[in-house]
């Protein structure tokens, strides 16, 4: 199942599900983490609510908003998780033993199909396609074969990046943090439609030209091991958002560097979920 957040023509924030190319409105959720933190009998009446559609909108003609407009705590990332990635970044020694993580703060999301203002306090502009797991259980020093059954759906993430502030500070956080520089959904998918996120393929393109394009088999650590490794010692909660690592392709690890310019399209596609759009406006 599709699970939207979208915007009534009062301008309202409302919670749906997709069936086919329309929205069933689910009237008794107050919003997307309401719908996570109920659990199964919430995901148990949005089914109901497909079965015998009462209000129903095409989705053409509403303004999807990130699935989570606002997550409960700074997105958590993990970086350095595709070997060619690793390498282009021109860190094929640093290789991790475990998961690396950063943060991107709640400020960072951005609606799928929005323009992206290009932010002036960088000139390097970059994107990163990358499967994004939604936690759906309160859990810590969750162990490794358990871990799945916390995960309430995915998303997709693009991580735009600041790569020329990303080497300035010496850190990932400033140049990943950006207003409106982390783009999620189109929706969120239960897990029922994706058993086994190891196995899924990752693209994006620029313009329409394929610039990253892998498999989620190629991941250093999979979903569960993140999940694992993250909840140690640490509370994960009902809507925490963990994104899971790009691939090869981004922008600078072409000769010379590929950025985002003014004006491009990235898309951001994830086999089982589907197409994540936006555009790069002006400088802001």
């Amino acid at each position: 199942m599709k699970l939207v957040t979208y915007r009534d023509n009062e301008g309202r924030a409302r919670v749906g599900a997709v069936q086919d190319d329309h929205i069933v409105a689910l009237p008794a959720v107050g919003s997307m983490l309401e719908l996570i933190e109920v659990g199964p009998d919430a995901v148990t009446a949005a089914r109901r609510a497909l079965l015998e559609p009462a209000d129903s909108i095409p989705l053409s003609g509403v303004k999807l908003l990130a699935p989570i407009p606002h997550t409960p705590k700074n997105i958590m990332c993990v970086g350095l998780n595709y070997l060619e990635h690793i390498e282009e970044s021109q860190s094929a020694s640093a290789r991790p033993d475990v998961p690396v993580f950063f943060t991107k703060p709640p400020t960072a999301i951005a609606p799928p199909e929005s323009e992206i203002p290009y932010p002036t306090a960088t000139r390097e502009l970059d994107y990163e396609v990358e499967l994004a797991v939604v936690i759906g259980r309160r859990g810590k020093n969750i162990p490794r074969d358990e871990a799945l059954d916390y995960v309430f759906g995915y998303t997709i993430i693009n991580d735009i990046t600041a790569r020329d502030l990303q080497r300035k500070h010496g850190q990932w956080f400033k140049g990943k943090s950006l207003d409106l520089t982390c783009p999620m959904g189109p929706w969120i998918v239960t897990t029922d439609e994706i058993p086994d996120p190891g196995e899924l393929d990752i693209i994006s393109r620029v313009n329409g030209e394929v610039r990253q394009q892998s498999n989620t088999r190629h991941m250093i650590f999979d979903v569960a091991e993140i999940i694992s490794s993250l909840s140690a010692g640490m509370t994960l909660e009902p809507g925490d958002v963990i994104a899971t690592g790009t691939p090869s392709g981004v922008g600078m690890g072409f000769s010379p560097p590929r950025y985002l310019q003014v004006g491009d399209t990235v898309e951001c596609e994830v086999q089982g979920i589907g197409v994540l759009r936006n555009t790069i406006g002006p400088r802001e």
